[in-house]
């Protein structure tokens, strides 16, 4: 049981000076109460707690393990010392946070034989134990840590191997298959348990881990995301490693006890995410396992009832976990599966699905699909006609897809144009072209950014670049890389010099300016850059400007280079004393242009045939 002591050191720091994934946001406060109550719910009369001595010592291991090794002996000796006090009471110490956070940063420094034993312990003699340990807020997070060491299972053989002696292979062999025996037997515990493990808050996150190990792929482990902070949304980076014999056997049979449970994976938010790790991982490695899920999952989806000549796949589009699913379905789906998705369920309704505010986002993956499918021109013209009624429901992911797809099919290039035109009410008249751009990067339509009460308001007031927005730089950019891009940078060539630095300086805007300046050919890269005279030293001086003036000078020729040149050199001292400009100073070897002028002229053109080389290669 708790002492008082420890029971007191919690209420100092009041939970908030450390934090980690396996504190639910509320472990303070409820660790002061006698909480960790998990999902048993149960207090301290009911669940055993590590002792305070033994909390003291994980604590101080933690900090010892900060301050790092000189050698590997003394670090094999540290950890072999540390696992002997945590044996006999493995789960005790899992189960407690400071114990939890100590074994995970202890794990990854140990041998695949000694995570074998602590795994072994914490399954106990037939792996029943597992459950508990795996669905423990704090527990988990070591679950998952020690069957991750599996990647290393072949990189410790090969050490074992080189040490020249049979008994030593022997035993390479060995420890390695301690922990393969381990992660098997907790998969097996998966299997038997499959519908509380994927629906449970911390168990399915490890029974994800364990779907990338026995794929053979990890990605960065979760204990490495600083908790609280906001997630990207960016795939995580996937790692490939070689597994044995019986993980790839071991895979398909915990995939197919979980598609008995598939009807979770529409109902339960949590097992969505399971299903959907499941579907990514054997696209990766196991591809001809993949085709066949999707296409039960998808038999699964359509065959649920609905009213007469309604497909149930507008149901589950439409439903908050179902979706997230069918986006991974959409992402990963093979080109026959997308033809019977669009033609037998979604012909028809796409306008009403990218209206709604969760059905939209799965549109955008099947735009994204189709891109380079021959379907793609059916889907654009049935999407073209509710442009306007999206743009008014603001879901403009819809609209960047859109335009991103024709862009990459190189397909309704000039009528994806001409109806961004009228829909920002700037088609006609035809004097409204050239205010296209700050439309588009705005979201605005005309009357509305030039304040004109009227239909045929001035095109000529003068009105301050403003309200530059992601998806509105987003949309811009796709634009930019159509064949036909004239408006754009006619466009562009309107806008005042206090316009252009302030699309220059604006963390949306600058990836505009950038796009349309480096897909330019040579003559209109000219013609913007005569236009930005005069403002390369503000640029140079600016977070934002100066990467973008970096774009520039890597797309230059040597003489548009050589103009960049002239203009910095004379404010010498206020480039090399800026935050920003002392790099751009330093990258474009602005002292040789002084000193050597000849001899930055020859560095320059070197650089220049040799882009224009690989760029013929590419080609």
């Amino acid at each position: 049981m708790l002492t008082k002591a420890e029971e007191r050191k919690p209420q100092k720091g009041g939970g908030k000076k450390r934090r980690h994934p396996c504190d639910d946001g509320k472990g303070g406060e409820r660790k002061r109460r006698g909480g960790e109550e998990g999902e048993t719910g149960q207090g301290d009369s009911g669940k055993k707690r590590l002792d305070a001595l033994s909390v003291g010592y994980f604590r101080r291991v933690g900090e010892r393990l900060s301050e790092g090794f000189e050698d590997n002996e003394e670090r094999e000796m540290f950890v072999e010392n540390v696992l002997s006090e945590v044996k006999g009471k493995a789960t005790l110490v899992a189960m407690d946070r400071t114990g939890s956070i100590t074994l995970q940063r202890l794990l990854p420094l140990s041998s695949p034989e000694q995570v074998g034993e602590v795994l072994a312990e914490l399954g106990g003699e037939s792996g029943s134990e597992f459950k508990a340990v795996s669905c423990d807020r704090c527990g988990g997070h070591v679950v998952e840590s020690a069957v991750r060491q599996m990647s290393r299972w072949k990189e410790s053989s090969q050490k074992e191997q080189s040490a020249a002696t049979e008994q030593e292979e022997e035993e390479g062999e060995e420890s390695c298959g301690v922990l393969e025996a381990q992660v098997l037997s907790f998969s097996q515990m998966v299997r038997d348990n499959s519908a509380e493990f994927i629906k449970h808050v911390h168990g399915s996150h490890v029974v994800r881990t364990l779907l990338h190990v026995l794929a053979g792929c990890l990605g960065p482990p979760r204990a490495e995301s600083r908790p609280g902070a906001k997630e990207r949304n960016v795939a995580p980076q996937l790692t490939d490693f070689e597994i044995p014999t019986s993980f790839w056997y071991e895979l398909k049979s915990l995939t197919e006890t979980m598609m008995e449970n598939v009807n979770l994976s529409v109902t339960d938010g949590v097992a969505s995410a399971v299903f959907q790790t499941m579907l990514t991982v054997c696209h990766r490695k196991r591809p001809i396992l993949c085709k066949q899920l999707l296409g039960r999952i998808m038999e699964y989806l359509t065959s649920r009832s609905a009213a007469p000549g309604v497909s149930p796949l507008l149901l589950f589009l439409k439903d908050q976990a179902s979706s997230h699913l069918i986006e991974t379905i959409i992402q990963l789906s093979h080109k026959s599966l997308l033809r019977d998705l669009y033609k037998n369920h979604l012909k028809g309704q796409l306008v009403d699905l990218a209206l709604h505010p969760i059905a939209n986002f799965p549109i955008q993956r099947l735009t994204a699909a189709l891109a380079k499918h021959k379907l793609f021109p059916r889907l654009f013209d049935e999407l073209v006609q509710g442009v306007e009624a999206v743009l008014a429901a603001g879901h403009m992911g819809v609209i960047v897809q859109l335009a991103e797809s024709c862009a990459e099919s190189e397909e309704k290039q000039d009528e994806l144009m001409q109806c961004l035109l009228r829909a920002f009410h700037c088609a006609e008249p035809g004097s409204r072209h050239v205010s296209c751009l700050p439309l588009f990067m705005s979201l605005l339509t005309y009357e509305v950014y030039y304040h004109s009460d009227t239909a045929e308001g001035n095109t000529q007031t003068e009105v301050p670049l403003s309200s530059i927005c992601y998806h509105g730089s987003r949309l811009v950019q796709a634009l930019a890389r159509f064949k036909e891009r004239s408006l754009l940078l006619s466009s562009l060539r309107t806008l005042n010099p206090a316009d252009l630095l302030t699309l220059a300086s604006d963390p949306a805007g600058s990836h505009v300016l950038q796009a349309l300046i480096t897909t330019s050919s040579d003559k209109g890269r000219g013609k913007i850059l005569k236009r930005l005279e005069g403002l390369f030293v503000q640029m140079a001086c600016s977070r934002l400007g100066s990467r973008v003036l970096e774009a520039i000078w890597n797309s230059a020729s040597v003489n548009q280079r050589q103009s960049i040149a002239q203009e910095l050199v004379p404010s010498e001292s206020q480039l090399r004393s800026d935050q920003f400009a002392r790099h751009v100073w330093a990258k474009f070897a602005l002292s040789h242009f002084v000193h050597r002028r000849a001899h930055w002229q020859e560095i320059q053109t070197g650089e220049s045939k040799k882009r224009k080389l690989f760029s013929d290669i590419l080609e």
